[in-house]
């Protein structure tokens, strides 16, 4: 929504949700209330492609109602990509409900969200993410089979956190070997901003390699006791964008590579499990290039997560897990040299391998 001033008074203008930056021929945006409940949610599909629609529900107390479809069309959109770059037969969707997981959250108004989950008849399988869990997951289980990431003592395939992590520290590690020479952590200085379930993981496997790790937080009592059980420093300074370190893992929420930090960053390489990193994927992405800094593509090294619930629709057990997700290693350097090659941003190529795989199944399609 915009303000526009005509003749001394300022009015509203609301802004077409075809018409938002974010929207990308998305297929479907479902707008979810109920007053009982308290549920303010948007479900987003933007391509079924490749398949169903799948993508976690993030529950954040957005400033505002635009802010919030604003997130949900880039995730989904993220999905989409995320699933065709490791060669899933998934299509793209995410979730947003609004509010405060801490204080607004109730078991009445997840299942009322599941409700609505259902009624998209397959479209859309949801997971957990930011400010949901798996016990949230197991109560739209109850109401719904198209969810993922339930408990593993009912059958799913757990908390997909670790395995996100794992995925993340392969992407550095290639992005390493790619930058440094040598995918060896010892000795790098890493600075992780966001120590979640996944930017905890991350910091246990740098620094069980002997790397020298920063952690960023808002929450200071979890910045205290991470720091304390791995070891790692918190981050002191009062720019962590310009910090002198070699490795910059954002693992928090998204856009923190944009106009007014991207020029300031010292890192030589940058790998996290945040969403949506680059604030502008064209202007960003062609900064970070022109000034060396290897750029791992987000939407691929936090795949880890996604190939994980995956399994609970296929079918494959958590060793084929992990080993599909160590495989992100091999992806990531493979758009490394795929960009050089094309001369183009490596989140360009790895935005062009995975839409060529959609395109190629759109033609598959057609042809039956």
């Amino acid at each position: 929504m915009t303000t526009e001033i005509i003749d001394g008074k300022e009015l509203y203008k609301i802004d077409p949700v075809f018409g938002q930056l974010s929207f990308d021929n998305h297929e479907q945006i479902v707008f979810c209330n109920d007053k009982d409940t308290g549920l303010k949610a948007i479900i987003g599909i933007h391509n079924t492609t490749l398949g169903p629609a799948l993508g976690g529900t993030r529950m954040w107390n957005y400033a505002n109602e635009w802010e919030a479809l604003n997130d949900v069309l880039r995730l989904s959109r993220g999905m989409t990509y995320k699933s065709a770059i490791t060669g899933l037969n998934l299509g793209g969707g995410k979730a947003v409900i609004i509010g405060d997981s801490k204080s607004d959250k109730t078991p009445a108004m997840i299942s009322k969200f599941g409700a609505y989950v259902h009624s998209l008849s397959g479209r859309y399988i949801t997971a957990e993410d930011v400010g949901t869990t798996t016990a949230d997951m197991d109560l739209i289980r109850q109401i719904t089979p198209n969810v993922t990431g339930i408990s593993e003592s009912k059958g799913g395939s757990g908390n997909p956190s670790p395995v996100t992590a794992y995925g993340v520290y392969m992407g550095m590690k290639a992005a390493s070997k790619y930058k440094f020479g040598s995918d060896q952590l010892q000795g790098k200085r890493v600075l992780v901003q966001g120590i979640g379930h996944v930017g905890e993981t991350l910091v246990e496997y740098l620094t069980q390699e002997g790397a020298l790790v920063q952690i960023a937080d808002i929450n200071q009592a979890r910045l205290e006791e991470v720091g304390a059980k791995h070891g790692a420093k918190i981050f002191t300074g009062e720019d962590l964008y310009s910090a002198d370190v070699d490795i910059y893992a954002p693992c928090a929420l998204g856009a923190t590579i944009n106009d007014d930090t991207v020029n300031r960053i010292k890192a030589q390489v940058i790998a996290g499990a945040a969403n949506n990193q680059l604030a502008n994927d064209m202007v960003h992405g062609q900064i970070l290039k022109d000034r060396g800094i290897a750029y791992a593509p987000d939407f691929l090294i936090n795949a880890g997560g996604i190939i994980n619930v995956y399994a609970e629709i296929v079918g494959y057990d958590k060793a084929e897990s992990m080993k599909r997700t160590e495989n992100i290693y091999n992806t990531t350097l493979e758009i490394f040299s795929f960009a050089d090659a094309n001369k183009m941003t490596t989140q360009q190529a790895a935005m062009s391998i995975a839409q060529n795989r959609i395109e190629q199944r759109k033609k598959e399609n057609a042809s039956k």
